[in-house]
């Protein structure tokens, strides 16, 4: 294994979840299929090492369509998991497991985005401690 490679993510409008996560990361999708028309892929690069968060039609997930969580959450490291929560609240999110210290200088949280798909926050020193700051 050489680290996670992409992240996706379902939605039955894949435009407005576009859209959406433009608003949460702060950047645009550089990545869409097909390039006319309604996107059924997009695709972001986010965070400090670039990592893929796609969104895909739900008519292909393999758990039954979006809003039916298939069993995994994504954590993206934040700085402040209590800001970051309230911010995708803030946005239409809605509460799926309220910000909780699991130890020290380790803290998580996570939201069901508009499109049913569970997303998690979290600080982790150890992350911080791997990036050298």
């Amino acid at each position: 294994m050489r680290g996670l490679a992409n992240v996706s993510f379902f939605a039955d409008d894949v435009a407005a979840a576009r859209d959406w996560y433009a608003e949460v990361f702060g950047v645009e999708a550089y990545f869409a299929r097909p390039v006319e028309g309604p996107p059924a892929y997009v695709e972001f690069r986010v965070g400090d090492y670039q990592h893929e968060f796609g969104i895909v039609d739900s008519r292909f997930a393999p758990h039954g369509g979006a809003g039916k969580p298939g069993g995994a959450i994504a954590y993206w490291h934040v700085d402040d998991v209590r800001a970051a929560f309230q911010r995708l609240l803030s946005l239409g999110a809605a509460v799926h497991d309220e910000p909780v210290e699991r130890g020290p200088g380790f803290v998580t949280a996570s939201v069901v985005d508009p499109f049913g798909n569970v997303l998690g926050v979290m600080f982790n020193q150890h992350y911080l401690d791997v990036l050298g700051g």
